[in-house]
């Protein structure tokens, strides 16, 4: 019988550890100047010139309404890149630090908690188990929402 691994960047948000399956990663940057934009939501913390092309950076505690914490020279930008409508949308996300690319097999995957979460199950995928530690693994799909397509 064959396990499935998947790869997932794991990154921290403050002292909590989140992973990406790396298939949406694209890259990771260091943090430099971002542009604010009016009229954005709170957790759109403005756009970025990546190789030419504007990039919107998502702030993920300002989403998940986690304390928020200043920015040290680890903070970088994860670039994660999404299909929506037969279309490649590339935004980024801000991490305190990125940590490692790990490999978890299916059965070190378990449903996220209903109670006790500090972030909202809608943005979770499960738990992943590291070396008996949790992090959340987080869904790209559900991150990047209907309405913020549609607040372009």
């Amino acid at each position: 019988m064959n396990e499935q691994f998947n790869q997932y960047l794991t990154f921290f948000l403050n002292e909590d550890i989140f992973a990406i399956n790396i298939t949406s990663v694209k890259e990771v940057i260091e943090f430099n100047e971002i542009t604010k934009v009016p009229n954005l939501p709170d957790y759109v913390q403005g756009v970025i010139n990546l190789r030419g092309n504007v990039v919107p950076v998502w702030d993920l505690k300002e989403k998940f309404v986690l304390p928020k914490s200043e920015k040290t020279v680890d903070t970088c930008v994860i670039i994660l890149e999404k299909q929506w409508n037969d279309e490649n949308v590339i935004f980024g996300v801000l991490a305190d630090s990125v940590r490692e690319v790990i490999e978890l097999d299916d059965g070190d995957i378990e449903p996220p908690p209903k109670l006790g979460n500090k972030i909202s199950v809608k943005y979770s995928l499960g738990m992943g188990n590291i070396q008996n530690h949790y992090c959340t693994i987080l869904n790209v799909d559900k991150i990047l929402s209907e309405s913020d397509m549609n607040n372009k």
